[in-house]
């Protein structure tokens, strides 16, 4: 069992359950952190930009759910001391901004940078949140941001691939102690955690990566302005919308009700695998979506280079299966999951390959139509169950 906490103060001049407006304001310069990280699917796509891509996101990812943790967390952070983490948060994530586009290359210095500062903010974060609660305590707090503080300035200093290598290193390093720590944050996971207010955050990043493609989108058909072009942006659009229906109509809501259950059950692990490791497969999935559309509304008659047809189908499979693990992770019954996830993921997955051959339009238009048949499925599926004789869960997200 884990022991409780004492309750901590509630800020009186903010509403913990809300995200604030220095939080969206933050947000403003995440999008342009995931644009520049997205840019080089748009100049240079490839399986290795990919690759790299995939890597650099991850510890983009990474750092938000830090940072939206221990924000969730700390209840009692009046508006302007939140406001100021997020202001110096803002400044640590414009350097990633800046720097992802040669974040391989020669602004690997500016890259290791932002991150060590986001590690300082989150480590004077927490020194002032739980200083307090032991010699243990301590030792996980400088070990999982000061520790890897250190490294991440530490591979400044060095030629690439070594600091590359050390990224990766710290990155891990603060994976393996989340894991092997578990039950030592548990109390803090039970009895602080706003499940309202990590839902927004939530939503409010798959709005930032869905905006990611409807900015693609318009870049493109604003630079070929032909027709074809327009109707291949149209689909894009529809497509974008679907995954934004799923998500906003069915996921939010979801994702509440779930950790509410895991909540009630103590079950920390399960909420640390939906809430820390998962959505990074769904949100790069979603955010790699946008190379794939702007390569299509240029050259809508080509088949897509293949990294990107990979990305058109297998990211849209990505966020479907991740969301169907998510559904089972909550609790949600085998044959309810298996009913959307298997047409949403078998045929989106068969799409990718299908994708290698098919002119980029095609491709994108049937993509367009999978999306419909399980919004479709998911609606009839919410119908029935909202009449007195229905019966099931139309969980989808």
């Amino acid at each position: 069992m884990v022991a409780s906490l004492p309750r901590l103060p509630v800020a009186g001049d903010r509403d913990p359950s809300r995200a604030h407006w220095m939080e969206l304001f933050f947000d403003l310069v995440f999008v342009a952190l995931v644009g520049q990280l997205a840019h080089g699917l748009h100049t240079e796509p490839s399986f290795g930009t990919l690759a790299v891509f995939v890597a650099l996101f991850a510890s983009v990812w990474w750092s938000w759910v830090n940072l939206t943790f221990v924000v969730d967390v700390s209840p009692q952070l009046s508006a302007r001391r939140l406001s100021i983490v997020m202001l110096v948060a803002m400044f640590a994530v414009g350097a990633l901004a800046v720097a992802a586009p040669e974040a391989v290359g020669d602004r690997a210095w500016l890259f290791a940078a932002g991150n060590a500062l986001l590690r300082v903010l989150l480590l004077v974060v927490w020194i002032r949140f739980s200083w307090s609660n032991g010699t243990a305590s301590r030792i996980r707090i400088l070990a999982y941001n000061g520790l890897t503080a250190v490294i991440w300035l530490v591979s400044i200093a060095l030629p690439s691939p070594a600091d590359y290598a050390l990224w990766a290193v710290a990155i891990v390093l603060e994976v393996v102690l989340l894991t092997a720590t578990s039950g030592s944050w548990a109390a803090i996971a039970l009895d602080r955690l706003n499940v309202e207010h990590l839902a927004e955050r939530f939503g409010l990043l798959v709005i930032i990566v869905l905006g990611e493609s409807v900015l693609s989108i318009v870049d493109a058909v604003s630079s070929a302005w032909t027709v074809a072009a327009g109707l291949v942006g149209v689909l894009g659009l529809l497509l974008t919308s679907g995954l934004a229906w799923s998500f906003f109509l069915y996921g939010v809501d979801a994702m509440t009700s779930g950790l509410e259950r895991l909540l009630a059950a103590g079950d920390v692990r399960t909420i640390r695998d939906t809430v820390a490791f998962l959505p990074f497969l769904l949100l790069a999935g979603v955010t790699a979506l946008s190379g794939a559309l702007a390569e299509g509304i240029a050259h809508p008659g080509e088949p897509l280079p293949p990294a990107l047809a990979v990305s058109l189908g297998g990211g849209i499979a990505l966020f479907y299966l991740t969301n169907a693990v998510i559904a089972r992770r909550y609790g949600d019954p085998w044959r309810v999951v298996l009913r959307w996830a298997t047409p949403a993921v078998g045929l989106s997955a068969a799409l990718a390959v299908a994708a290698l051959w098919l002119p980029a339009a095609a491709a994108i238009g049937i993509a367009v139509v999978i999306l419909g048949v399980v919004v479709a499925s998911a609606e009839l599926a919410s119908r029935a169950r909202r009449l007195p004789a229905g019966h099931g869960s139309a969980t989808i997200y």
